[in-house]
């Protein structure tokens, strides 16, 4: 796993994405070769060969864009054939239309058609046998990284259930090395548990394990073995405590292991002028385009709001914004107009009463979501960021977790990390875990992850995650 711009970017996912481009040129090329051995034209193969290699980058490009943005890389992602043949199937969806007329510049209807249908076919073919099937049980599998846990207490059991459960594909664990305050009796570990009497240096040498993670609460009072573990560093052996390694594996800050310390003094949290410059010039940008693109789309939520039921078809809501100053964010009405009647404020919850029929439909689509593109081009929120909580809930929220302020230190977005990597928060749990992924936003953001949330915003309305 290695780092751009403060995203990290699993190895694997990278590798696999290179074959996926390769098996993508090579159906294109296939299947243009195959359509010219059923056609009659009168050029030759050689000549109208050099014409597709332009529909062929773009079908490369498109769908490499496409898988990446309908999370078929996605480490914790359902790795079943039929997830797997769903996502690359409707980025192929996506990807027909724009490479068939592109190909029809250089060739005639039928034959650009039936390019397209070989080439789905051969890569769907390819995609099971190479990447699937093949190089899963061979070189994807080589790369699962072996890690040896220090602890053997609640958090390292914690962390062994996430990695069996999610990420197995990518890490295994080849044992527990204890620590001296773990109740060894009250913890059931899904692995083996090293004698603590054997020197930490020889259970690494022994096991070859590729890193290791210190998963203990409490550092202090002699708990860690601090030389023993300085030696295996100097040998060549990573450690990382148990908030480094979760930032890298679920792209989360968890609050339960977070100190002030590691704030004040861990990398980050970098808002400087270039980059809020760049950021609200991306703003501008994505937000103006995607008004002219989807106001058709905005118009029709219009009228089938006002024709359901004559009210209004906007509804403003005071939400907390930067620095922890309100503003009024814009959004279509989903919700009868007395929902909130007798003035308490609630979290929508599963099958809300409340929520009218064109309403349960615009905020599954997220359209609901999509006046507030002119609170951004006002500057009062921006693409990508914390979603804005109205001031009740934050004033609750703040008392009852630590470090929620935090998230105010950015603007507000449109979608988040939150809300690509999680479901719809309706409780104070739900909260702490969205937290957790704002937390990484705030400290990791840039304009590449904000591009990357983007492309993962695709997914999420697409497949309807989340949304109530």
């Amino acid at each position: 796993m290695f780092k751009i711009f403060n995203l990290y970017i699993p190895a694997r996912a990278t590798l696999e994405l290179l074959i996926d481009m390769v098996i993508s040129a090579l159906s294109f090329s296939l299947a243009t070769w195959t359509v010219y051995l059923i056609t009659t034209g009168q050029q030759g193969f050689s000549y109208w060969a050099g014409q597709a290699i332009y529909p062929l980058i773009l079908y490369v490009a498109l769908n490499a864009i496409l898988y990446t943005a309908l999370g078929v890389y996605r480490i914790e992602a359902e790795n079943s054939l039929k997830d797997f043949l769903g996502r690359t199937s409707v980025a192929f969806a996506f990807t027909f239309f724009p490479v068939y007329w592109f190909t029809l510049m250089f060739t005639e209807a039928g034959s650009s058609f039936r390019v397209l249908g070989f080439a789905y076919l051969f890569q769907m073919g390819f995609l099971i046998f190479i990447r699937y099937i093949l190089l899963r049980q061979s070189v994807l599998s080589s790369m699962t990284r072996k890690i040896l846990i220090v602890g053997n207490g609640r958090e390292a059991q914690a962390l062994a259930r996430q990695i069996i459960e999610r990420h197995s594909s990518a890490y295994s664990i080849s044992g527990f090395y204890p620590t001296e305050s773990a109740d060894q009796n009250a913890i059931q570990l899904p692995g083996k548990v090293f004698d603590s009497s054997m020197s930490l240096e020889q259970v690494v040498l022994d096991t070859k394990v590729d890193e290791i993670i210190v998963a203990v609460k409490e550092h202090r009072g002699g708990v860690l073995p601090i030389r023993q573990l300085l030696e295996c560093r100097i040998l060549g052996t990573p450690v990382h405590n148990l908030t480094t390694f979760y930032e890298r594996l679920k792209g989360e800050v968890p609050l339960e292991s977070m100190k002030a310390s590691w704030l004040i003094y861990g990398t980050g949290f970098t808002q400087g002028h270039l980059r809020s410059l760049a950021k609200r010039l991306f703003d501008i940008f994505s937000a103006g385009i995607l008004l002219l693109l989807l106001w058709p789309i905005m118009l029709l939520a219009a009228l089938a709001i006002k024709i359901e039921d004559r009210g209004p078809v906007f509804f403003q809501q005071e939400r907390v914004g930067l620095f922890g100053k309100t503003f009024l964010c814009l959004k279509f009405r989903s919700m009868r107009t007395d929902a909130e009647k007798d003035g308490v404020a609630r979290w929508a919850s599963t099958n809300d009463s409340r929520i009218t029929r064109v309403g349960s439909f615009i905020r599954k689509t997220r359209i609901d979501e999509l006046p507030q593109l002119i609170n951004v081009l006002r500057g009062e929120m921006s693409m990508v960021g914390p979603r804005p909580e109205r001031p009740t809930f934050v004033d609750m929220l703040e008392k009852d977790i630590p470090f929620y302020a935090i998230r105010h230190s950015v603007k507000p977005g449109v979608t988040g990390w939150a809300q690509v990597r999680y479901a719809y928060g309706a409780s104070i749990e739900d909260a702490k875990r969205k937290l957790q992924f704002d937390l990484y936003y705030v400290k990791n953001n840039s304009v590449f992850l904000d591009f990357f949330i983007l492309f993962e915003t695709v997914r999420v309305v697409i497949f309807g995650e989340g949304a109530r």
